[in-house]
């Protein structure tokens, strides 16, 4: 650890709480010994991509290490802060020395044995809901322990923290509402976001993910009550990835909401006006990507998530030249999807070249999905992406996309107007088609009727079904649907979760093709190597990295996709690619370029491993 330098003067003692400004700043807290804090602007550890300030990441787990917030933690006020708080397992020996004597039960328990009580209550809760408040709660007590809990049962509990259990809990957030977790930026706040973004306690920030609510999962415009989705995906990013949660903020932008359910509900979080729109809009998400920028540097990277695709394609586009942006719902979900036809293509057999793809859905996901695997058809095939684009057809609400709709679609879809008579009906494209792989992302359940998927069945000795919108009850068909209709034959994945099912004597895994498995590994990536722009080969390299974690023992289940149990080391394979390619594209700030990736990788995780205080 750092020597701690003596202060000439007394610069600042910050009492209850108070924020601090300047990412240059230097606060001292002085004991009567004249002890203090290091300087801030010193010391470059990694604990997940973030500098090791005091020293917590550079020392071993079995040493000793000094509980800082702006001063010194003990007592009280120990125990109320999340990220130092172990409850009952404080040793004799930290509770005589930060003054907890008293203060908790004589009782000592391992970190362990907290988590085995903690599972054994979230399994008496009969409601999912329930289970997510209990999660929150305990990420608000006891930081260390929910990502460990996290981290040790991510199968049990990532349908609880993420989809489909947070669409429910962004749906009733008004009445749930505790204490913030992020920031709330309206539209009052407009002319002083740069001030807002400076109340956030936290200043090496390296992770925002951002949302306006207004295409929430399936479940439409949630209006301010969307920021369930950014915190947990910021719960994700360092449970999955190990991101330091001090490095990650999560942003609600409330420019109003045209729910007319929430506008009238009185328990509502948020403004209670119309949507902002056009001009007033635009001009509101450039102050705050500016003020972003301004704040945190070049390097920060925002994530957006769940904006309408009329806003979501134009601000991909405006600001990926000029920020590190990333749009999950576009190319997250494109990443995540070509990992699995990448996989797929050692049961289906073929290139990718060779099949022909069929989407329900012509928003953010279909569009985004399609256009990674044209571009990687065409590198593999050193063909234009126009020809291979030829290969994708798509169909939105109004029917098949073609050449003779071009000039009432938007611009997005364009590109997949084909030559093709018009076709109204999902049934009819799939008969006209013959597509060999059907991808849902229409965001409507119960599309893929018995009809649609009797029909793949009909013309392909095992087609590939994936049915990808959320939360569950939005999927377009359920897995024991996929496998009946098919009489076992099909290859099935989903974006929620679904249980195995039986079928005339087999078992038949399904698999989740869950943005969770791209996300948080390519952000790792992209803050380890320090990368200033996000491209999309580096979506291609997530994909194959992804794809190379499927195993012979996961095929013969009809898997294709890894266990969610391996997770942290998926996504070191995927930050390791994406950094690699940051370095060959000469995107990578962070130099020089380390020997072992994967190595370095998991050494910038985040471990929740409870820490010895001196």
């Amino acid at each position: 650890m750092q020597s701690l330098k003596r202060p000439n003067n007394f610069l600042r003692v910050l009492v209850g709480g108070g924020c601090f400004r300047g990412r240059k700043e230097v606060f001292w807290a002085c004991s009567e010994m004249g002890s203090a804090v290091p300087e801030l602007v010193k010391s470059d550890g990694l604990g997940g991509g973030v500098k090791d300030v005091y020293g917590e990441d550079s020392a071993t787990e079995d040493q000793s290490i000094t509980p800082w917030t702006v001063s010194v933690a003990s007592g009280y006020s120990l125990l109320r802060d999340p990220r130092h708080n172990k409850g009952l397992a404080f040793s004799e020996k930290e509770r005589d020395t930060h003054y907890l004597c008293g203060l908790l039960p004589p009782a000592i328990a391992t970190q362990k044995l907290q988590e085995t009580k903690l599972m054994n209550n979230l399994r008496q809760y009969q409601v999912p809901l329930q289970r997510y408040i209990a999660m929150m709660d305990l990420q608000e007590r006891n930081e260390r322990l929910f990502y460990k809990l996290l981290i040790d049962n991510v199968e049990e509990l990532l349908p609880v923290v993420y989809t489909p259990t947070v669409g429910e809990a962004c749906q009733k957030y008004g009445s749930i509402f505790r204490r913030p977790q992020g920031l709330f930026i309206s539209l009052k706040e407009k002319g002083k976001i740069l001030e807002v973004l400076k109340n956030w306690p936290e200043r090496n920030i390296q992770v925002i993910v951002v949302t306006d609510g207004e295409r929430i999962l399936g479940l439409g415009d949630l209006g301010c009550q969307g920021m369930g989705i950014p915190v947990g995906k910021l719960s994700l990013y360092t449970a999955l990835g190990g991101v330091r949660p001090s490095a990650c903020l999560p942003i609600t932008l409330d420019v109003g909401t045209n729910n007319e359910k929430l506008l009238n509900d009185e328990f509502y979080i948020g403004l209670k006006q119309k949507r902002a729109t056009g001009q007033e809009y635009a001009d509101f998400l450039h102050e705050f990507m500016s003020a972003v920028k301004q704040n945190y540097g070049e390097r920060i990277l925002v994530q957006f998530e769940d904006f309408a695709n009329h806003n979501a394609f134009v601000l991909l586009e405006k600001y990926r030249t000029t920020h590190l942006v990333f749009n999950d719902d576009i190319q997250g979900t494109a990443s995540v999807v070509l990992a699995g036809l990448v996989a797929s293509l050692k049961l289906l057999g073929g290139s990718l070249a060779d099949h022909t793809f069929l989407f329900l859905g012509a928003g953010e996901a279909g569009t985004g999905i399609a256009e990674l695997i044209a571009l990687e058809m065409s590198k593999k095939t050193d063909s234009p992406i126009e020809e291979m684009r030829k290969k994708i057809w798509l169909v939105d609400s109004k029917g098949l996309l073609v050449s003779s709709r071009m000039e009432s679609l938007q611009q997005f879809k364009k590109p997949w107007a084909h030559e093709h008579e018009p076709v109204t009906t999902l049934l009819e494209a799939v008969q006209a088609i013959k597509p060999t792989i059907l991808i849902g992302t229409s965001g409507v359940g119960k599309t893929f009727t018995q009809e649609v998927v009797e029909a793949m069945a009909s013309f392909n000795e095992k087609p590939l079904i994936l049915a990808l919108s959320n939360p569950t009850s939005q999927s377009e068909c359920t897995a024991e649907e996929a496998y009946t209709w098919t009489k076992g034959s099909t290859i099935f994945a989903s974006g929620s979760p679904f249980d195995p099912v039986e079928y005339d004597g087999k078992t038949f895994v399904p698999g989740q093709a869950n943005n969770a498995y791209i996300f948080p590994g390519f952000g790792l990536g992209l803050i380890m190597c320090g990368a200033i722009r996000v491209h999309d080969d580096m979506l291609l390299a997530a994909s194959e990295a992804l794809a190379a974690q499927v195993t012979d023992e996961h095929y013969a289940k009809g898997l294709i996709y890894p266990p969610f149990t391996n997770i942290r080391k998926i996504s070191a394979h995927i930050a390791a690619n994406v950094a690699a390619k940051a370095y060959q594209l000469g995107l990578a700030s962070r130099l020089p370029q380390p020997e072992d990736l994967v190595k370095y990788a998991e050494s910038c995780m985040y471990s929740p491993v409870y820490r010895t205080y001196r």
